[in-house]
């Protein structure tokens, strides 16, 4: 009877919540869950960088129907903004998938999407039934990059016959050396990386006692390193991006109590001075002046031309079919991009995140993301006059989102698993905020 009337108190409505709390809930075996929740969860995010693929589909599979089981124990929750969002981002998927011209192609990315959305629900669901859980999350995932930081930084002391393979002799920075470390790839290791950042340094303020402060300041500066000697632009630009957010959201924290002159002041000065510091670096440091000099080289750069080509084959799939795309997912991409593309500039991507999902749900999915952001920003920056450490968490998860994005506006590395999961990550922190769903 009390799980039928929460279910009923349920403002999402009955039909969306009825399946959920349809076994007794007990404490005991919701304790029990709740810590095999959380170790899965822990295992996942500091394997992301060594697992198989195999490995890690296992992985999230368990997570998906670990989750399921969970909320067959537990009466349901508030829908909030943010999962009716994501729910209508799926519905528009499945659409997708079933108008797809390549059906078959377009379910296996739709099966991808519900996997990961498992994972984000047993997210939410663990952070919301005990928030002390999200600091050894952390801990799990940084552990997980202060490893990847490691391997990789020890390349640079390797043969340079070993690293040849992502120096690319047509572009304007021919010849530059690239670490990739576990996961193989610079781009890829970058945007593993990156996000990592805001989390170790929010870890670093919130953490007390000298051990858990070393190793998250130690993973911060290592990630940073690892992340500047990948040479990706957008890795770098990504890195920018999250530590400006980062910065700016903790000033406005701290400083929310000043006298207004001052509190608007300092950001400001702040975020001046670090931007003279970046052209600084930008004109005087040659590393950075050559990637940035063959960012700014338009097609006279190969790595340019190649994804200017792509972009624009691209744009020609969105106008063919612009409402529902060609479904989700790789293989959908993979099966029709041939049709539109350019001689000898084959692709498995659209090399930019919202080209892709138009690509793939069309212009209603676009929409629905736009949404989960809008949303999901609201929610964080609603965070900051709070008081006690949720506040910071909010703040990791907005800059670590920030990042990805602005490396999302010229690459696609956040739809492979170890990028994406973390993501999810951040968006369940800021679900499982306090007073929010």
């Amino acid at each position: 009877m009390a799980s039928a009337d929460a279910t009923q108190a349920a403002s999402g409505g009955p039909l969306l919540a009825r399946w959920q709390g349809l076994m007794a809930p007990d404490q005991a075996v919701l304790k029990r869950l709740e810590g095999l929740a959380g170790l899965l969860l822990m295992v996942l995010l500091s394997g992301l960088p060594v697992f198989t693929r195999t490995g890690l589909a296992l992985v999230i599979a368990a997570c998906g129907a670990l989750w399921l089981l969970w909320c067959l124990c537990s009466p349901p929750r508030r829908i909030g903004a943010i999962s009716l969002w994501l729910m209508l981002f799926l519905a528009i998927a499945m659409v997708a998938t079933g108008f797809s011209p390549v059906p078959i192609a377009a379910s296996k990315g739709l099966i991808k999407l519900l996997s990961y959305l498992g994972v984000y629900g047993l997210l939410c669901k663990l952070l919301l039934s005990n928030e002390r859980w999200w600091d050894r999350l952390v801990a799990g995932l940084l552990s997980g990059g202060l490893l990847s930081s490691v391997l990789a930084l020890r390349q640079l002391y390797a043969s340079s016959e070993e690293l040849a393979g992502w120096a690319d002799p047509n572009s304007v920075s021919a010849g530059t050396i690239r670490i990739y470390g576990p996961l193989g790839n610079p781009n890829l290791l970058a945007g593993y990386l990156l996000p990592l950042i805001p989390f170790a340094a929010i870890a670093l303020v919130r953490w007390r006692g000298v051990g858990a402060q070393l190793f998250a300041g130690t993973t911060l500066v290592l990630a940073g390193t690892a992340t500047l000697f990948t040479y990706s632009r957008g890795g770098w630009l990504g890195m920018v991006a999250a530590v400006a957010v980062l910065l700016l959201l903790l000033l406005l924290r701290w400083t929310r109590h000043w006298p207004p002159f001052w509190r608007r002041l300092v950001p400001l000065a702040v975020l001046v001075v670090g931007a003279a510091c970046l052209v600084v670096a930008a004109t005087q440091i040659d590393p950075i002046r050559t990637r940035i000099s063959s960012l700014l080289a338009g097609r006279g750069d190969s790595s340019n031309n190649f994804r200017i080509n792509v972009w624009m084959a691209s744009i020609q799939m969105v106008q063919d079919r612009p409402w529902l795309g060609i479904g989700p997912g790789n293989a959908a991409f993979n099966s029709i991009y041939p049709l539109y593309q350019q001689p000898k500039f084959n692709a498995l991507s659209a090399y930019s995140v919202p080209l892709e999902i138009l690509v793939e749900t069309g212009i209603p999915g676009l929409l629905a993301c736009l949404g989960l952001l809008i949303s999901s920003l609201r929610q964080g920056l609603q965070q900051l006059n709070t008081d006690g450490p949720g506040a910071l968490a909010a703040i990791a998860s907005l800059a670590a989102v920030a990042g990805l994005l602005m490396q999302g506006s010229t690459d696609t590395i956040f739809f492979r698993p170890e990028v994406q999961l973390i993501g999810w990550f951040a968006l369940a922190t800021l679900v499982s905020r306090p007073g929010k769903s």
